[in-house]
């Protein structure tokens, strides 16, 4: 069962969202819970994980950023999502860089969109745990690794290995990608 953490301060919000979700996602499939204090949203997902974790940035007391970073110490697998009316780039890229949020929709959002993004945080966090268990070598969001142009499509695999060993042999470690325990890409 899919587990989502909704949170906004305004109620309407709260409900037009959790009427949304629920119209997408059957209850027997996903539980939906709502908070419209951040302090008691945190409380929570330090008692049970949740798959996605939506919440509103402008909040008395903790913003969005702060309770989506409190929610990535307690749950770092948690897809994390801001909905927000605000417009200032630099507090959504604070947001962004603080919390690692998944994705930023604006107010008011489309609910076809709405439902895309939570949707593909699912299958994100079904990725993150396939990685942990050891299933995925690489998240496939990450592959098929594309050859260079120069190689055609109708291109046996021997002139697409003969690039890649050609690539490598130029810039060691050029064709290997490296993933950390999250899905991340490593750099080095």
């Amino acid at each position: 069962m899919r587990r989502i953490l909704i949170l906004d301060d305004e109620p309407s919000v709260l409900q037009a969202l959790r009427r949304t979700l629920r119209a997408a996602f059957p209850q027997d499939d996903v539980v939906i819970e709502a908070f419209d204090e951040p302090e008691l949203a945190v409380h929570r997902a330090g008692e049970q994980d949740f798959d996605v974790v939506i919440s509103d940035y402008r909040m008395p007391g903790l913003n969005g950023a702060d309770v989506l970073q409190l929610v990535k110490g307690l749950q770092p697998d948690a897809i994390r999502i801001v909905v927000s009316a605000t417009t200032e780039i630099l507090d959504i890229v604070a947001a962004v860089n603080r919390a690692e949020v998944f994705r930023y929709l604006a107010k008011p959002w489309d609910q076809e969109e709405l439902v895309a993004t939570v949707t593909e945080g699912f299958a994100r966090r079904d990725q993150l745990a396939a990685a942990k268990k050891g299933k995925l070598a690489v998240p496939p969001a990450a592959v098929p690794v594309a050859a260079p142009a120069a190689v055609p499509d109708d291109a046996g695999d021997g002139a697409q290995e003969a690039v890649l060993r050609r690539l490598e042999q130029e810039e060691p470690g050029i064709t290997r990608v490296d993933w950390d325990e999250h899905g991340n890409i490593r750099l080095f």
